[in-house]
């Protein structure tokens, strides 16, 4: 399986949400927002590599984390040496060997957004209900169902006590997990970790692992594999 996190903005919390779906998912997490990469990073060939023809995209993963991990370069040169048609085949290559990946998709609809989703089975769209643009997100969510990648479910980040849920599923057709403002979800995301490693019983673990579930769940919508 191939699941895309993308978002209809910015500073929505789509990396914290992929992280947090790989590990619960033992999934690779793909970083393949080309231009601003906000994944843990390390030493050794990345995304940037890879798309450049310089790497092998398997070789290029970093296992032995919390989470194993394809990171991307950020560096300018990286990005302009790097060639996004060959996304696609990445991806494919690392989710067959893997067999599950999960895409961190750049933000809203530039140029390279509209691959990972290409890519991908099925979506999980990220929203934060202070900031929530129903018009981006209904664009972000429309391309992914063109692209055969149906959204299996909303994530409503740094939600408060009562949180938006029936307005935001209203809203965008599709059913909604909250994921609480919490400060555990703050500190594991500094660290670079996944919430279930740091607090596994606080209620942001429980929210990621329900989210988990769902997007693998019989009812999730299942895309076209190429």
């Amino acid at each position: 399986m191939i699941l895309a996190v993308a978002g209809g903005k910015g500073g929505v919390g789509k990396s914290t949400v992929a992280l947090n779906l790989g590990a619960e998912l033992d999934a690779v997490v793909v970083d393949a927002d080309l231009g601003m990469a906000d994944l843990p990073e390390s030493t050794g060939p990345d995304l940037h590599d890879v798309l450049a023809g310089r790497a092998d995209p398997v070789e290029a993963v970093r296992e032995g984390g919390a989470v194993d991990l394809l990171p991307c370069g950020r560096t300018l040169a990286g990005a302009r040496a790097a060639d996004p048609t060959e996304l696609v085949d990445a991806v494919d290559a690392v989710a067959a060997a893997y067999g599950t990946v999960v895409v961190d998709c750049p933000a809203g609809m530039t140029a390279d957004a509209g691959l990972p989703l290409f890519a991908a089975d099925r979506s999980v769209l990220v929203a934060r209900p202070d900031a929530f643009a129903v018009a981006d997100l209904v664009r972000t969510r429309e391309l992914a169902r063109e692209l055969a990648a149906g959204v299996a479910r909303v994530a409503l980040n740094r939600a408060g006590p009562s949180p938006p849920t029936d307005d935001v599923a209203r809203a965008l057709g599709a059913p909604v997990t909250a994921i609480p403002d919490a400060a555990v979800v703050e500190r594991a995301q500094r660290a670079g970790t996944p919430v279930g490693e740091v607090a596994p019983g606080c209620t942001a673990a429980e929210r990621f692992r329900a989210l988990a579930e769902a997007v693998t769940g019989p009812e999730a919508p299942r895309g076209r594999r190429r």
